[in-house]
């Protein structure tokens, strides 16, 4: 498991110019700042003694030149270390959740998700520069503690007496705190999923006339929220005014000493001027309260996108597809189990090269769950799924991605025109193809229809859902697999469209293995066979012709049209398919 830590190193690790210039500049500036009261002293013991002072004047110049320029080049180098920190964070959430596909961010929201990506990097990436701040600080004030000692032990033991007081109260801030930051964020996540959620559905809400009843839903973790918010804001207080009370207390307390110490002669004028200096500089590590704040959301935050990072990724393979392979498809024993119940059950099937295999069954079938394996878009938890013999875990994702291609029922139109929506698995197709491939979608006619036809981009494109459907049948023409999976993508389509496409199709894909999840008996049986699912099972495998001889296959379609099956002609020349078992 990745720790929040070794996750802020790691990203740290990429920015490496930037994190060296901002610790240097936050080194230097601690030495220029700790020898400036230093070179203040000297030279007013010089004036004091009627010496001449210019060298350590210059020397003072010198040093707040250098503190000024420090100060200035560490603000450069913070704000690119924790923007390229950031940033790099981001990039390996994104690729993991994109990596560990629908499997693996199955327990992330999409709300959720985003407020980790956002918030959650931004804190975590902050990390390091509070870090390098912080330390600088710690060692400015660890160098005036040091100081304060060298000046007069008593002086310096009167500070110290302070440093007990201030470690019980930190460790009793990031105790407490530590628990309420983590809270607080994910609380934030819920309402930014139930927020994304709502969105999705907002023409429902809206015919359903429930935008009352959805704000409360979207609104219930608010109290939550606020009672954590509240809880944090306590912490604040409370660690406040024990550290304000603190920090007077001991410079009064080094204060006394050091007007003591200068009254029996043991220091100059010019040194209690430094005490003055050093434990002003020596306070700055009992006043982190914003720091250790600062670092309690990081870790919260770190923790956050260490949940998603370490989300298992399915391995890429090694081989490649036979280049001369014809697409044949295999699946040997596959069962996939959600939860106690079994989805797919010991599934058998080879469809030949060159097949259109029709999945049929009842909602809860498992036929989309056996559509996402063909693609290794989900992981079976027990056999296996090939192309060409080849087992999908073996094949190279550049392999996989070439034999295999998808359209689906909601296809998500990514790409900033139509033409790149369309040209989205191959970015080098040529405008031929994305236009002969709209035209085989039957897409051609509506996208001429728009103000900028294939360069109008997609916010600007009103598309209904039967044209979103063509756009995305035209996406996987393109694309041009070996294996080529329709999981309902017709459904939104017309009667005559529909006829139309398939025939397109057919046409267009007649040596390509096409796997067609079917919800209409007119896409079954324009398939060369159909499996039939039922309870995770393949209850019979036939052509459709035949298939529409069992009972229970045609009340199947009857349940989804609410129309009544024709009867089976009583003397049937043709024998009735064999029924799995």
């Amino acid at each position: 498991m990745t720790s929040p830590q070794r996750l802020v190193w790691d990203a740290t690790a990429r920015t490496p110019g930037w994190f060296v210039l901002a610790s240097a500049t936050a080194v230097l500036g601690s030495a220029g700042t700790l020898a400036f009261p230093w070179a203040m002293a000297r030279a007013l013991d010089a004036v004091v003694a009627r010496r001449p002072a210019t060298g350590p004047v210059l020397v003072c110049a010198a040093l707040l030149a250098l503190v000024v320029t420090t100060g200035a080049l560490q603000t450069l180098a913070n704000g690119g270390y924790g923007s390229g920190t950031v940033a790099a964070l981001r990039r390996s959430l994104v690729r993991r959740t994109l990596d560990a596909g629908v499997p693996g961010t199955a327990g992330f929201p999409a709300g959720d998700l985003a407020g980790r990506l956002s918030a959650g990097c931004a804190q975590a990436g902050s990390a390091g520069v509070t870090l390098v701040t912080a330390s600088a600080a710690v060692l400015t004030s660890l160098g005036g503690v040091v100081a304060l000692w060298l000046i007069d032990w008593r002086i310096g033991l009167c500070f110290s007496l302070g440093v007990p007081p201030l470690v019980l109260i930190a460790r009793v801030f990031m105790n407490r705190g530590s628990g309420l930051f983590l809270r607080y964020q994910e609380t934030q996540g819920r309402i930014s999923a139930l927020l994304l959620e709502a969105l999705g559905g907002a023409r429902t809400i809206g015919a359903s006339g429930t935008a009352a009843a959805e704000t409360r839903r979207v609104l219930e973790p608010l109290p939550e929220l606020s009672r954590t918010g509240h809880r944090v804001w306590a912490l604040q207080r409370d660690t406040g005014w024990q550290v304000g009370l603190l920090i007077p207390a001991v410079e009064v307390l080094v204060l006394c000493a050091g007007g003591l110490a200068l009254l029996h002669g043991d220091i100059s004028a010019g040194e209690l001027a430094a005490v003055v200096g050093y434990t002003a500089l020596a306070m700055a590590a009992l006043d982190q309260l914003d720091a250790l704040f600062a670092l309690g959301m990081s870790a919260a935050g770190a923790r956050r996108v260490a949940e998603v990072v370490d989300q298992p990724v399915p391995a890429p393979g090694t081989r490649a597809r036979p280049a001369s392979g014809p697409g044949t498809l295999t699946l040997s024993g596959v069962t996939v189990r959600s939860g106690t119940r079994l989805v797919l059950d010991s599934v058998d099937l080879v469809v030949p090269a060159g097949t259109a295999l029709a999945v049929v069954g009842r909602s809860g079938a498992g036929k989309s769950t056996l559509a996402a394996l063909i693609g290794r878009l989900g992981e079976p938890d027990a056999g296996l799924v090939a192309i060409d013999g080849v087992p999908l875990p073996e094949l190279t994702p550049r392999a996989l991605r070439a034999a295999v291609g998808y359209a689906f029922e909601r296809p998500a139109l990514l790409g900033t025109t139509v033409a790149g929506t369309i040209a989205f698995a191959r970015p080098d197709a040529s405008r031929e193809e994305v236009a002969a491939a709209a035209g085989a979608a039957r897409a051609d006619d509506f996208i001429a229809r728009l103000p900028h036809g294939y360069d109008t981009p997609l916010k600007d494109a009103p598309l209904s859902g039967g044209e979103v459907q063509r756009l995305g049948i035209a996406r996987a023409l393109v694309h041009d697999p070996a294996v080529v999976v329709l999981d309902d993508a017709l459904s939104s389509l017309d009667t005559a469209t529909e006829a139309r496409v398939g025939s397109a199709l057919a046409s267009a894909w007649s040596a390509r293995t096409r796997v067609l999840i079917a919800h209409r008996v007119s896409t079954a049986a324009r398939a060369d066979l159909v499996a039939w699912l039922e309870n995770g099972r393949v209850r019979a495998l036939g052509p459709h012709q035949e298939l529409w001889r069992l009972d229970g296959y045609r009340a199947l379609f009857a349940a989804d049209s609410g129309t009544v099956p024709e009867a089976v002609p009583e003397h049937d020349p043709h024998p009735h398919p064999q029924e799995s078992v």
